[in-house]
């Protein structure tokens, strides 16, 4: 235990150290809320838009975190050979693999207060109905997508095709699964695309929890969709994951 928080600690000074890192994982879900939130006014879906905006961007924060960040910070330690370093030290797979998961959900967690505290600020969002449940769904989401980004980073080959293989994923299925706004007037075959992705499912669950006050176990079949990409995600990560350079 002692060395995973050691581990942990040594993970966020570096992300917190890259300012690339900081901006297009941590700022970016930001900087769009704010942009929509000036755009959008009255109600979206019967909601007030910032807080419908706000649920929506906490789900393409955890998508461009968990799934797009972790996957682009394992690829490029794989490629340059510092994962292949790694394994030759005293330093278990294990703590490494879960100090920087860990700490990609600590930037996330940062990343939903700082969303929250500034749609409560400036724009007026409301807090959730139900807490509880919000809680239960962002702990299914990020062990879901957690588990994507690390399948995420067994299937890409290449450090070069880390960022635009990531940025083809994450932004157009935050756009199909309604993170930046609604998906009701989308033409059949978008919202067909749509019925198939993970992100559509957790955003469901957020918003049932934090506009609605519902309980997530009334949605039960967004909840096995999630825990499902989750489950099949962390299969394939583990068949295969690797430790060495592809492409030297």
């Amino acid at each position: 235990m002692r060395v995973f928080w050691h581990q942990l600690r040594y993970e966020q000074l570096l992300f917190w150290r890259s300012r690339e890192a900081a901006i297009f994982v941590f700022l970016l879900p930001v900087l769009l809320f704010m942009l929509l939130g000036g755009v959008y006014s009255g109600e979206i879906d019967g909601h007030q838009a910032a807080t419908w905006l706000l649920v929506g961007m906490i789900g393409y924060g955890l998508a461009n975190t968990a799934l797009g960040g972790l996957a682009i910070f394992l690829v490029n330690r794989r490629e340059y050979g510092i994962l292949k370093r790694l394994r030759a030290t005293p330093l278990p797979a294990a703590a490494y693999l879960s100090a920087t998961v860990v700490s990609m959900l600590v930037v996330f967690a940062l990343q939903v207060v700082g969303l929250g505290a500034l749609g409560l600020a400036f724009y007026g969002a409301e807090t959730p109905d139900a807490i509880g449940s919000f809680a239960a769904a962002l702990a299914l989401g990020a062990a879901a997508f957690t588990a994507m980004g690390i399948a995420g980073a067994a299937l890409i080959r290449s450090a070069e095709g880390a960022s635009p293989l990531v940025n083809v994923v994450v932004l157009p299925m935050a756009f199909l699964s309604g993170s930046f706004g609604r998906t009701s007037d989308y033409p059949d075959i978008l919202q067909a695309i749509a019925d198939v992705l993970p992100l559509k499912y957790f955003l469901e669950l957020v918003r049932a929890s934090y506009l609605d006050g519902e309980p997530i176990w009334e949605h039960g079949a967004a909840v096995a969709i999630v825990a499902a990409w989750g489950a099949g995600a962390l299969l394939l990560g583990a068949r295969r994951f690797g430790w060495s350079p592809r492409e030297r």
